[in-house]
């Protein structure tokens, strides 16, 4: 069997932490409302941070908190503030990036676990050792490094831990430094402003690059479709095929980007990592299964293509198939109200004339098929369509149901 290898997941907020929880994370990362890069997270104040490491200790998982902006002096004051709380808080570990931060955090709260956020670009072994030696106990390995590079820097050095991306969304620029926004916008990416221009649709756009030495034909062609393109955003990763090779690496953690992504989301992509993971290590869900089965449960997540990203020399894009059609999650389990009877709060419309799969952990995948559950509303009247936002009733008979499960339709 090999070592455990943390999986790691992000949270938003409550709800995404616990999907997190519930669907197989050994740890989760989370911030505050600000000064973590995500500012367009609610994200966790003292109290909700408080709450959640209780919660997350309670049912075994750890809480790493993100304070990875690069703040301005006149930041320093609520960076310093917060770092001071952390040790009472009980976090498990600081995800910072910034040299000033990390000096104060090392002044402040020493108890604290210090891990090196992937926006310190760590690429070679001279950076590990410069961060090892001013108190970093984990190293975020950067995304654009390839799997021998990995390879070599994590058995270079035996006695950190490294965590490696394995999903999720990819900056165009430098791990994350991109000024696009602030250009744009007046937004700054790196105090978690970040609009994300490079994401949105545009036109009026054709463009064909080709290389002026070798003339060996374009590496980028931009082409406007019928309305509005999105030609800057790039593939996200997804790792999930080539786990086996990651896990031999021998990681300390694996970890899933999207603290902006829905619960549902997170929850969907844990499952599909837990249950990988544990097929190669031993774990509770390790029922063999073939790679083509993981990508596409997380084909119902992608809303852009889904590739290698820079970890094979040559990258892989995963096809999709004419007849795929990505099903939405339309509910989330709330309370039991009796045998046979869930509150449960509406995602996407729901319309009982379709089958439904529920997300059980482990890819656990099963059918209701339409005619053997009923809906209802909020007022106890049967209906054949609940919309988002509105809380109902599912009436079902199915097994291994329990609060915090998500059902798609």
């Amino acid at each position: 069997m090999l070592k455990k290898i943390e999986l790691l997941a992000p949270a938003g907020g409550r709800e995404q932490l616990e999907a997190a929880v519930t669907y197989g994370a050994d740890a989760v990362y989370l911030g505050g409302s600000s000064l973590s890069l995500r500012a367009k997270c609610r994200g966790f104040d003292d109290e909700a941070l408080t709450a959640a490491v209780r919660y997350a200790h309670a049912h075994g998982v750890k809480i790493y908190y993100c304070l990875n902006a690069m703040p301005f002096d006149e930041h320093f004051p609520a960076v310093e503030a917060q770092l001071e709380a952390l040790p009472e808080i009980g976090v498990d570990g600081l995800i910072a990036a910034d040299p000033g931060v990390i000096h104060r955090a090392r002044k402040l709260c020493p108890s604290v676990e210090l891990h090196l956020s992937t926006q310190a670009h760590s690429v070679n072994s001279a950076a590990v050792e410069f961060w090892r030696e001013n108190g970093a106990r984990r190293i975020n390995l950067a995304r654009e490094l390839r799997q021998d590079a990995m390879r070599e820097l994590i058995r270079r050095f035996p006695d950190m831990d490294f965590e490696v991306f394995v999903h999720g969304a990819m900056c165009l620029s430098l791990s994350g430094h991109s000024l696009i926004s602030e250009w744009a916008n007046q937004r700054h990416a790196n105090l978690g402003l970040c609009t994300q221009p490079c994401r949105f649709d545009y036109r009026g756009l054709s463009l064909t690059v080709e290389e002026g030495i070798r003339r060996d034909g374009p590496f980028l062609e931009v082409r406007e479709g019928e309305d509005f393109s999105g030609f800057w955003a790039p593939m996200d990763l997804c790792l999930v095929r080539w786990l086996d090779s990651i896990v031999a690496m021998g990681p300390a953690a694996l970890k899933l980007e999207g603290r902006t992504k829905s619960a549902s989301y997170v929850a969907q992509v844990t499952d599909v990592y837990r249950t990988a993971l544990d097929r190669l290590t031993g774990g509770a869900s390790s029922v063999a299964r073939p790679a083509d089965d993981y990508v596409q449960e997380l084909l119902h997540t992608a809303s852009r293509p889904l590739s290698s990203g820079f970890f094979l020399k040559d990258r892989y894009v995963e096809a999709v198939s004419d007849d795929f059609r990505p099903r939405p999650v339309v509910a989330r389990l709330g309370s039991q109200i009796t045998e046979g009877s869930w509150n449960v709060q509406v995602r996407s419309p729901w319309e009982a004339s379709c089958d439904a799969s529920i997300l059980l952990p482990g890819m656990k995948r099963p059918l209701l098929p339409a005619g053997s559950y009923a809906l209802e509303n909020h007022r106890g009247e049967k209906v054949e369509r609940l919309n988002p936002g509105m809380n109902g009733v599912l009436h079902c008979e199915a097994e291994g149901l329990q609060a915090g499960i998500y059902i798609r339709a």
